[in-house]
């Protein structure tokens, strides 16, 4: 059996999956950008280190930010005590060994550092960091 082959029909690549995956990468540069820009938003000038060990960046990680005046943020939103509290209770309780970065301010009194350093303590979360600026 003989097949017949039309030279009018072109063979062509089908666009409609080429431009989703486009499509796809663009939202998540733009999403993977946004967040981090979030992060750095924080009102919080961090203190320089002689002898910083430079940590893995680990999406799982609560940051808890502390600006000059002690008002504390959890992962860039004002939390209050209360509400820090009830989330170290539940990180607490769903993964003992969870990421904690604490983000200080320069000139930030130390007595505030320590209330959320002793809340973690408590709680028995001890994988906690201390974000330092970046060498620059």
């Amino acid at each position: 059996m003989r097949t017949e082959i039309i030279e009018d029909e072109s063979i062509e690549p089908q666009m409609a999956p080429l431009i989703d995956c486009v499509f796809l990468l663009l939202i998540f540069f733009l999403v993977a950008t946004t967040l981090k820009k979030l992060e750095r938003q924080l009102p919080v000038q961090l203190p320089p280190a002689t002898q910083a060990v430079e940590v893995a960046v680990d999406p799982q990680t609560l940051v808890i930010a502390v600006d000059v005046v002690g008002r504390t943020y959890l992962d860039g939103n004002v939390a209050t005590p209360g509400v820090l509290m009830r989330r170290l209770d539940e990180i607490a309780g769903e993964r003992p060994d969870h990421p904690v970065r604490i983000d200080a301010d320069r000139g930030t009194p130390f007595e505030h550092v320590v209330e959320v350093l002793e809340a973690l303590n408590i709680r028995s979360l001890s994988n906690v960091a201390v974000h330092v600026a970046d060498k620059r």
